[in-house]
């Protein structure tokens, strides 16, 4: 990158985060220390407003550039990305909008206490939750580093390093002194600007091929070295078994994992009433539907213009392939209008980064405060001044956790790691949710078990896969304890959630049909249908 690059995306960078800063520092002289205005941001935002803060949380830096690169290194299969984070959305509408909002009142863990025993599905929702946040962080934290090291020229680790260190120190003072009403509108205000440089982006590039989509599509296969087997399946997975297989583990997590993400779960508290949520939704299905089939049309745009082996040689796992096909499409390196729209570019995705990573730190600090400290403190001892205080050192806490996870996995695809935060959300916390908002049966023995039967797999079948050991672009590529052949766990985690679930409640010493627990589930479902008595 040419100075004048450099300079102009770094002052972009720099009005950005100055910006956010202000609305930090505005929603904290706005706080009242209440965990209602913490986790909640006082339930004030319309649901337009909360649609783009939901759209803001939800294109994060896997679908700006993880996708985006997929889409120019393997084609059609990275088209399954888009197609799998899109369709999620439905099961979110149809099946937990409402019903959850109705429910809880911060947390994933208050649906799951409405009709249970509170401290032992509180621990294990709010370690299911702080396991599903880190993981997607990391996601965000290896976007930043490939974004930035891009912008600097660097070809080592050095800045990366540095660039993981002060994305976490900055969203921990967005989460710590802003609680949810500056997390909101950051993320209103990426939403916006994500939007934006998307539209500008993929109308340049139907430009360049004066609008003929054919012609795109065409030119994507010939430069991409594959030929016409880059415009059908089977590029990234259609080789042995094991590859297949991981393709229908990886559209299960997807699909599935949206409903359980608990940084989504807490975007519906947001809003007054239960049919705002639903209209929140509604919002955010436009916006991100719009957003991913022009992530579409760039992935193919890289490709065609850049060419496969070009964005592969920037970034192995092809993070970088947006930034520089906004450099070519403005002019060429050296150019002013090169200059500036891929330091533009640079700028909205390092704000997409930012975003997201204070709604996901801001939903596990909430879990480490309103879940784990109030199960295992003492009831007197514990206030909710006292309680919001222990959501902003957890920030810290689990900040530091995700900085250093992300140094590991540098050069992983950030796409491929969101899913397997997708894989642990719809393995632990969409099979516990689904059955206790529509099983009369369920117990509390079922919800813990179904949250650890899904998580323990899920973590587990990672750590002996060939993203962690075994493989030249594993974590550890210089060991090698793989013993479970595929990627995503999703395939055999999800079902194994489920599973846990009916066993633990069948097996439960806990009768289904005592008045007290016919009692707690039918007060639960008029709450979940109707909203009466929700918060």
């Amino acid at each position: 990158m040419t100075g004048n690059q450099q300079s102009l995306a770094l002052l972009l960078f720099g009005v950005f985060v100055a910006a956010t800063l202000g609305i930090t520092t505005w929603a904290g002289r706005r706080r009242h220390g209440s965990p209602e205005e913490f986790y909640a941001g006082g339930r004030l935002f319309s649901p337009m407003e909360n649609g783009f803060a939901i759209a803001g949380d939800y294109m994060s830096a896997a679908s700006f550039l993880g996708v985006s690169g997929l889409i120019a290194l393997f084609g059609y299969d990275g088209v399954l990305y888009c197609v799998g984070f899109f369709v999620a959305w439905l099961v979110v509408l149809l099946l937990v909008a409402e019903l959850v909002r109705n429910c809880g009142r911060f947390t994933l863990a208050d649906v799951l206490a409405a009709r249970m025993r509170e401290r032992p599905v509180r621990i294990a929702a709010g370690i299911s939750s702080v396991t599903v946040c880190v993981l997607y962080l990391i996601a965000q934290m290896v976007g930043a580093g490939s974004l930035v090291a891009l912008l600097l020229g660097e070809t080592g680790t050095h800045a990366r390093t540095w660039t993981v260190i002060g994305v976490g120190t900055l969203m921990v003072v967005f989460v710590a002194l802003g609680g949810m009403r500056a997390t909101t509108w950051i993320q209103i205000v990426k939403a916006a600007l994500l939007m934006g440089g998307a539209v500008a982006l993929t109308v340049l590039v139907l430009i360049r091929f004066h609008g003929d989509v054919d012609a795109l599509l065409s030119s994507a296969a010939r430069h991409s070295g594959h030929g016409s087997d880059f415009l059908a399946p089977g590029l990234k997975y259609g080789g042995d078994w094991t590859a297949r297989l991981d393709f229908v583990s990886l559209g299960l997590a997807l699909v599935l994992g949206t409903a359980g993400l608990p940084h989504i779960l807490s975007r519906f508290y947001t809003v007054p009433t239960a049919r705002a949520a639903r209209r929140s939704v509604i919002w955010s299905i436009g916006l991100i539907g719009g957003f991913y089939l022009m992530t579409i049309v760039l992935g193919f745009g890289a490709a065609a213009v850049l060419g496969t082996d070009a964005v592969r040689s920037s970034n192995a796992a092809g993070n970088t392939a947006v930034p520089l096909l906004a450099l070519d499409l403005g002019g060429g390196a050296g150019s002013t209008g090169g200059t500036v729209l891929f330091a533009v570019v640079a700028a909205i995705a390092f704000a997409t980064i930012l975003a997201v990573v204070a709604g996901i730190t801001l939903a596990s600090s909430a879990s480490v405060a309103h879940d784990l400290y109030a199960s295992f403190s003492r009831r007197k001892d514990r206030t909710p001044r006292s309680e919001v205080a222990v959501a902003r050192l957890a920030a810290v806490g689990i900040g530091a956790v995700a900085i250093g996870l992300g140094l590991l996995a540098q050069d992983l695809n950030v796409a491929f790691l969101v899913g397997l935060a997708f894989a642990a959300a719809a393995s632990a916390n969409l099979p516990v949710l689904l059955y206790s908002l529509f099983w009369r049966r369920f117990t509390t023995r079922g919800a813990v078990w179904s949250v650890y039967g899904g998580l323990v797999p899920a973590v587990v079948l990672v750590v002996l896969s060939p993203v962690v050991s075994g493989s030249p672009g594993a974590i550890f590529p210089g060991l090698d304890f793989q013993l479970f052949p595929l990627e995503n766990p999703g395939l055999v985690s999800v079902p194994l959630g489920f599973l846990a679930g009916w066993l633990g409640t069948v097996t439960s010493r806990t009768t289904a049909d005592t008045a007290g627990h016919a009692a707690k589930h039918a007060e639960t479902e008029v709450r979940a249908l109707t909203g009466a008595g929700a918060a």
